[in-house]
């Protein structure tokens, strides 16, 4: 092997590539289909924050977008669904039968459209995974086709956004509320985390000695597995199986969109080829079979290319690698407009009660009469408690998420006050965000918001009532408001 083979080309890659590929375009295409379908109503032309008014306040080398130049929700879909179809191609490894531009120019194309959402989604869209696909999607955007070997640089980088993404997040906890250092954080996070699965009521009915196992597994996984990452192989395999191991965990007991699956695929830059074919021996080019054809040398545009790209990520690297170890540890930051190499964590603090706002609707004259009182039901967060939790991840639920966030006391509140008042005009996109619409054939005169606290039913209330939720009322959230001059049709 050449000096350019050994310091710059990771032939020993190849399936690392495919997987990195073919996965993070997967999640592009489910974050273009979730903004094809839930974009306009949130932030369109009748959305609750549209984004005329954002853009006119923003310019826009503070926040790039496409948007800034012209909004429509025409427009809109037209690049979420380019945006599916673009991903779709890469997940059938089409342009990756190309040069090596092909690819990189599809990713690049990704990451331009799907950034020009998020820099103009505003709450909707201030999630960490968004800022964490935008990363990926730049970065691997590099690794070039089948026709060259996968650039070393591009590989080891992407190992040190899972170690951000992991060793911030550990971190975060650590700095964080009391219950991750007694071990007590898994007590509660079952049950008040913003988004239950089918799985959570039965993991949070386990012994206590079981979920203190589990906040200890939290952080070895987090605070030590990741510096293996960066260990010579088997180790670094090794560690990377660790840590998809403990996101398929949290995949099968939550629903946190595609943040878990986005993190499994990314740990794979760190399974060389021979670790693949111990696991997975019938693939091809394994110990007694014909050796591969070896891809062409790198052509010199697209090694400088990458080392000029890998020399920016490196300089950007500078503050959040400060932010892992300050004192005040910013959680799920950018430091930069186009949301490349970020700070990553969640789950500082653990919550102990649960508390749901529950959304009513009557068509009574007289708001005081609870008989008419009618409930809307949202897709994932709970509501009916006779309802069991359903399993939506990776796709995000948007509104589901911030309705969690508006019953733990965030003050922006300006997105609810506004669906209030679509929900009494009867506005058919904003209702069809919703699982149930009690009001089909013209809308409530009058809405409420009341607060519940809720609970997973113990085995025995299970039992007696079929009920997944034991909820109790704790007031109002917001009393029976009603459009002035009454219901429109």
């Amino acid at each position: 092997m050449d000096l350019l083979g050994a310091l710059f080309e990771a032939d020993d890659y190849s399936i690392a590539r495919q997987v990195l590929q073919r996965g993070v375009a997967a999640i592009f295409l489910v974050a273009f289909l979730s903004t094809a379908n839930q974009f306009p109503a949130l932030l369109g032309d009748h959305g609750l924050l549209p984004v005329r008014d954002w853009v006119s306040r923003l310019r826009f080398r503070d926040a790039p977008s496409l948007f800034h130049w012209r909004y429509s929700d025409r427009m809109l879909r037209v690049l979420a669904w380019g945006g599916v179809l673009v991903a779709a191609t890469l997940v059938a490894g089409l342009p990756q039968l190309g040069p090596p531009w092909l690819p990189m120019l599809a990713f690049l194309l990704l990451w331009a459209g799907y950034l020009s959402v998020v820099n103009v989604g505003q709450t909707f869209y201030s999630f960490g995974w968004e800022s964490l696909l935008l990363e990926a999607g730049f970065v691997v955007a590099f690794l070039g086709s089948n026709e060259v070997a996968p650039p070393l640089t591009i590989i080891v980088f992407v190992r040190w956004l899972v170690f951000r993404l992991e060793f911030g997040a550990g971190m975060i906890k650590m700095r964080g509320g009391p219950e991750w250092r007694d071990l007590t954080a898994m007590f509660y996070h079952h049950e008040t985390q913003p988004m239950p699965n089918p799985v959570s009521s039965f993991v949070h009915r386990l012994p206590a000695w079981f979920h203190r196992g589990e906040v200890l597994g939290n952080h070895v996984a987090q605070l030590v597995v990741p510096f293996f990452l960066f260990a010579p192989q088997p180790v670094a395999s090794v560690a990377a199986a660790v840590l998809a191991l403990t996101q398929l965990w949290l995949v099968a007991t939550g629903n946190f969109a595609w943040l878990n699956w986005i993190t499994i695929v990314l740990v794979f830059a760190a399974v060389d080829d021979r670790a693949f074919r111990t696991v997975f021996p019938f693939l091809p080019g394994g110990a007694g079979e014909p050796s591969a054809v070896l891809p062409a040398i790198s052509p010199s545009w697209f090694v400088v290319l990458v080392l000029a790209v890998t020399l920016l990520l490196v300089v950007l690297s500078f503050w959040p690698a400060r932010n892992l170890v300050a004192r005040r540890q910013l959680m799920n930051a950018s430091f930069n407009r186009y949301h490349l190499v970020n700070a990553y964590g969640a789950f500082g603090t653990v919550t102990k009660e649960r508390y749901e706002i529950v959304v009513e609707g009557s068509s009574a004259e007289d708001p005081g009469d609870e008989t008419a009182w009618r409930a809307y039901e949202f897709h994932g967060k709970p509501g009916d408690p006779a309802r069991p939790p359903r399993q939506f991840a990776p796709y995000h639920l948007r509104l589901d998420w911030l309705m969690w966030f508006l019953a733990l006391g965030v003050r922006d509140t300006r997105w609810f006050e506004m669906f209030l008042v679509r929900l009494l005009e009867g506005d058919r996109p904003t209702l069809r965000m919703l699982r149930v619409n009690p009001f089909p054939d013209a809308p409530p005169r009058f809405v409420r918001a009341r607060l519940f606290r809720y609970r997973f039913a113990t085995r025995a209330e299970r039992s007696a009532t079929g009920d997944w939720w034991v909820r109790t009322p704790a007031g109002f959230y917001v009393r029976p408001v009603a459009l002035p001059g009454g219901p429109r049709a």
